[in-house]
């Protein structure tokens, strides 16, 4: 195999690899407020980029659904969130004159929200008075 054909099974090899990544980051729940009983443990991001040759996807498949419910939402669930807030989305458009990008550019999708975990509200418990002492006959 000559050296320009591995050279390009190299790089080939190392764009498939690293074609998607899931990134997290731990906060202090005091350093972010997203809500009422509302408690922040982690700023999670994930993206996903394909390299397009001649209209064809190398490795392929960018979506929303992909990157949101498969990436993001389940990383914020391995790390013990209940839920993701304030989830912000990117995506290259794939219509229109987007469509001349497939010849030879890329296409990525790019979500990021805050994992918390979801606090009970304190129950507050009626305060009942106090019956005043009988007054003391004699």
């Amino acid at each position: 195999m000559s050296w320009p054909r591995s050279l390009a099974l190299a790089m080939v090899t190392i764009v498939a690899m690293a074609c998607s990544s899931v990134s997290t980051v731990r906060v202090q729940p005091e350093s972010l407020y997203v809500g009422p009983n509302l408690r922040p443990i982690a700023v999670v991001h994930a993206q996903v980029t394909s390299a397009y040759f001649l209209f064809i996807p190398i490795p392929g498949h960018v979506d929303l659904d992909r990157v949101v419910n498969r990436m993001l939402l389940s990383a914020a669930k391995a790390l013990g969130a209940d839920k993701v807030v304030n989830i912000q989305v990117d995506i290259t458009p794939d219509d229109g004159v987007w469509v001349l990008r497939r010849l030879f550019g890329y296409r990525s999708a790019e979500a990021s929200g805050v994992a918390v975990v979801v606090e009970d509200k304190p129950v507050a418990v009626p305060v009942q008075p106090t019956p005043a002492p009988a007054p003391k006959t004699p």
